[in-house]
């Protein structure tokens, strides 16, 4: 057996190691180390309830939409608020542009540049792939990143900047729109759609939306040549390395719905394990210590986050070998849990998702697939979105907070299920706690030795020989676009 060390990674959020155990060829285990502490939740405690709008946003520069809805949700249960209408509107939509341009990057920047590197040279398709997705140089980005920053002005319209909004707040959006700015903004996605259509899909975004099994999505690929759009070089590359046998997790899914709530969420929450869709029970959330550099007052113990602790542990004992990183391992009802787009659809009964899972469960294909997909199914709700605002009505609702009060803020950033959860005691915050997507699939082992969801999806990928940065560990670390600063907040 040999010890391969891989990191730091490029083209990833925060910083990132992975040690493999390495036998006769593959991966025979994995620990996945998140190396940087940061403290947010020790640094909320003590502090008026509303500045968690300001300080939670900047956990993270990529997802602060995500952070600021979270913590405007948690808020706002704290108070009894809900939204009105156009409020909740305007929050899909500005939520929607940062998940649907974090996807988009995932793909062209973080994801296919590694179709690009030497070790493909053989492969028929790897010339393209290298004049089309080589980091900096490629062709794609250069396209992608001007329709990217055209479409990041609906940012600027609904909520003034990115990253760090503060126009969402607990009951909605401060930020008002009129008439003329909805022109604009519906001119700006039609601009994005005609980008989409034309490159990525190579198609409307209706028709592959409604694609509705693996052999449905194989049929439309075939239908033109592979770089007649890079969804389609994506397919045929995939197709080439068998990629839906790479990076097969536990098949355990969870989301907390998106864009909305309840029966008029666009995607549903619930989780998905053993083929079969079910209800989330928040309350089973709990997040296990045994193997982090944190003190915990539950001797070990699992703690629900409303209760749980973030002390980092310092002393002779965090030097024990036991702990390797700073990510704590959350668990429902004791069990991981994969989050993403591949649990969001799953969990909402998208058919192409159902599909591709029943013939090889939760991979590095069907990963990105199901991120690609949910950029047609959310820009085509956004177009919807627009045309139900109604200028001249509110867009906002206030309440006092009390003095004492707790509140749970749920919902999906584009890697996955984010959760915010408050406690308010003299009108202070007595404790803030946050599990964030790269927590659940990057966590490190529980106090029963199970492994976090990338440990066990990274066991058995091939190592070629004399490769000190696996192709395969990179493809995927990267389906699971991870964030790791949002993992240690």
């Amino acid at each position: 057996m040999t010890r391969l060390v891989v990191g730091p990674f490029n083209r990833v959020e925060g910083d990132l190691e992975v040690k493999l155990d390495i036998t006769g060829g593959s991966v025979k285990s994995a620990r996945v180390v998140s190396p940087l502490y940061r403290g947010f939740e020790g640094i909320l405690r003590g502090k008026p309830p509303a500045d968690a709008l300001v300080y939670a946003p900047r956990i993270c520069g990529i997802c602060s939409v995500s952070q600021s809805v979270a913590a405007a949700k948690a808020l706002g249960a704290a108070a009894g608020l809900g939204y009105p209408e156009n409020g909740l509107h305007a929050v899909n939509l500005i939520h929607a542009t940062e998940n649907v341009a974090d996807h988009l990057t995932h793909f062209y920047l973080f994801f296919m540049p590694d179709f690009a590197r030497e070790a493909y040279s053989g492969e028929a398709w790897h010339e393209d792939a290298a004049v089309r997705f080589a980091a900096l140089g490629g062709s794609a980005g250069r396209e992608m990143l001007p329709a990217r920053s055209q479409f990041m002005h609906l940012m600027g319209i609904l909520a003034g900047k990115w990253p760090h909004t503060l126009s969402i707040q607990p009951g909605g959006s401060t930020r008002a729109v009129v008439p003329s700015e909805l022109a604009r903004m519906s001119a700006v996605l039609s601009a994005f759609r005609a980008f989409l259509e034309r490159t990525l899909y190579g198609d409307e975004l209706e028709r592959f939306a409604t694609l509705d099994c693996a052999e449905a999505l194989a049929a439309w690929a075939a239908e033109k040549p592979a770089t007649s759009s890079d969804l389609r070089r994506f397919l045929a590359i995939s197709q080439a390395l068998d990629l839906e046998k790479l990076g097969i997790s536990q098949d355990r899914f969870m989301s907390y719905g998106a864009y909305g709530s309840g029966e008029g969420a666009l995607f549903k929450a619930g989780v998905f394990a053993g083929g079969q869709a079910a209800a989330l029970d928040i309350d089973a959330v709990a997040e296990d210590t045994s193997h982090a550099w944190y003190k915990n007052k539950g001797n070990g113990a699992a703690l629900a986050p409303m209760d749980g602790e973030t002390v980092p542990d310092t002393g002779p004992e965090a030097d024990s070998g036991v702990a390797y990183s700073w990510c704590k391992a959350p668990r429902l009802g004791g069990a991981t849990m994969e989050v993403g787009a591949l649990a969001r659809q799953l969990v909402n009964g998208h058919p192409l998702i159902r599909d591709l899972h029943t013939d090889g469960g939760g991979n590095v294909h069907s990963r990105v697939v199901a991120r690609v997909l949910e950029i047609a199914l959310v820009v085509i709700a956004m177009e919807q979105w627009l045309d139900r605002i109604v200028p001249g009505e509110r867009f906002i609702e206030h309440r006092e907070l009390p003095d004492e009060a707790s509140g749970i803020g749920l919902t999906e950033a584009a890697r996955g299920s984010l959760g915010h959860w408050l406690r308010i005691e003299k009108g202070r915050i007595a404790n803030y706690q946050i599990v964030a997507p790269t927590t659940w699939n990057f966590s490190p082992r529980d106090a029963s030795g199970a492994p976090g969801p990338l440990e066990q999806a990274l066991e058995g990928a091939p190592v070629r020989e004399g490769e000190t940065e696996p192709v395969s560990v990179q493809h995927i670390v990267r389906s699971f676009d991870p964030c790791l600063v949002c993992t240690v907040h």
